[in-house]
């Protein structure tokens, strides 16, 4: 990312020198910028999620850099490397200083939180696979997918409407495991997936991200998979570009008749909007945002005459419930409000307030498993 930046700066310094060259050098530099933002990186943290130190910890919990992140309410990750703690609701009458908050510290699951460690609050509360991280029996099961073996998690239970879930930008397949005790206790098997790009799974050909526009196939040889080992039905679950995926998958699947119903949280419906907050991570300049912006687009098959997930309400089939909330900085929530206000009838909209982008749980545990128990049952 410092090569990135560094490059970029300097065509911003040539481009006030107008000319051919300097036209040419700046698309250059819009497209590596706009590589860097498509490039997956599983475990990243997102663009939002500033740097917090840790000032202290005691039995139970943490004193960390007072910010609006480390206010938010909920239950969170904390990570650094070589960390990885879990964090619940502020304190408000814990003692601390004008400049920190103090947090319930729920378990401290890889390496220590030494005052001065630099940390990011993450949706990612577990670490590991379900059994050590939730004591729940699974299996290790490859999906034959087009690039080739996709590794995924099974987590075996009675019914046969299986739910598969898909994680989304910057997470890797242990994110969606903060639903999973809840699908559990509902008898609903679970096929955790990891996609092209993912650790473990083969790399997309470009070796870029296409936010679902290419990914979807791999969501679809797991619908095969489901399909093929028991299940009658499949529900899609998916975060973010995951959210983009299951969506995809009801339009172009030839098994889209299996999939019962979706649910979609902090979808990406705004494929401009959310390139450019990515890009714009990378410490992009001003001055190349809309080169990269362009690049990224037509690097990741996205341009403007292409139609994004969701874009023709008319063609939905099956119902939906839509985690999105106004705080969302990467995926704007507004395409999800169009959406559900022209599909009442199929779609539902759980607004979370404060919650940052796939945090959606988090911000509200109790609130978002009532809404997924609601939408879940007519459809187990």
């Amino acid at each position: 990312m410092r090569t990135a930046t560094a490059t970029a700066a300097a065509v911003t310094t040539t481009i006030l020198g107008a000319g051919a060259a300097a036209v040419a050098t700046a698309v250059a530099a819009g497209r590596y910028a706009a590589d860097a933002a498509l490039r997956p990186e599983p475990g990243r943290p997102l663009p939002g999620g500033p740097r917090l130190s840790v000032h202290s910890t005691a039995a139970g919990r943490v004193e960390l850099t007072r910010s609006l992140a480390s206010l938010r309410d909920g239950t969170y990750g904390l990570t650094a490397p070589g960390v990885h703690a879990v964090v619940g609701p502020v304190i408000a009458d814990a003692p601390h200083g004008p400049d920190t908050v103090v947090r319930r510290l729920l378990a401290v699951t890889h390496g220590s939180l030494d005052p001065g460690t630099r940390v990011t609050l993450t949706p990612q509360v577990h670490l590991g696979n379900p059994r050590t991280a939730l004591g729940l029996d699974h299996a290790d099961v490859d999906i034959p997918g087009e690039l080739g073996a996709l590794p995924a998690w099974f987590v075996p239970a009675a019914r046969d409407t299986w739910v598969i879930t898909v994680h989304g930008l910057g997470a890797t397949r242990e994110h969606p495991m903060v639903v999973l005790p809840f699908l559990h206790r509902h008898r609903l098997p679970v096929l955790d997936v990891a996609y092209r790009g993912d650790l473990g799974a083969p790399a997309s050909p470009d070796g870029l991200g296409h936010l679902g526009e290419s990914e979807w196939r791999d969501l679809d040889a797991a619908i095969r998979y489901a399909l093929r080992y028991g299940a009658r039905r499949v529900v899609l679950h998916g975060w973010s570009a995951g959210a983009a995926m299951a969506l995809r998958a009801v339009e172009r699947s030839a098994l889209s008749d299996r999939i019962s119903g979706l649910v979609l949280d902090s979808p990406v419906l705004d494929w401009h909007a959310t390139l450019r907050a990515l890009v714009a991570a990378r410490r992009t300049p001003a001055a190349l945002l809309p080169f990269a912006v362009r690049a990224a687009e037509g690097r990741a098959g996205l341009r403007a005459d292409h139609r994004a997930p969701g874009a023709d309400p008319g063609a939905l089939k099956v119902p939906i419930l839509i985690f999105h909330g106004p705080d969302d900085a990467l995926a704007p929530w507004e395409p999800a409000r169009r959406l559900a206000a022209a599909r009442p009838d199929l779609v539902t909209l759980h607004p979370v307030r404060e919650a940052a982008h796939g945090a959606m749980w988090n911000a509200d545990p109790a609130g978002y498993e009532e809404a997924l128990r609601r939408f879940l049952t007519p459809l187990m």
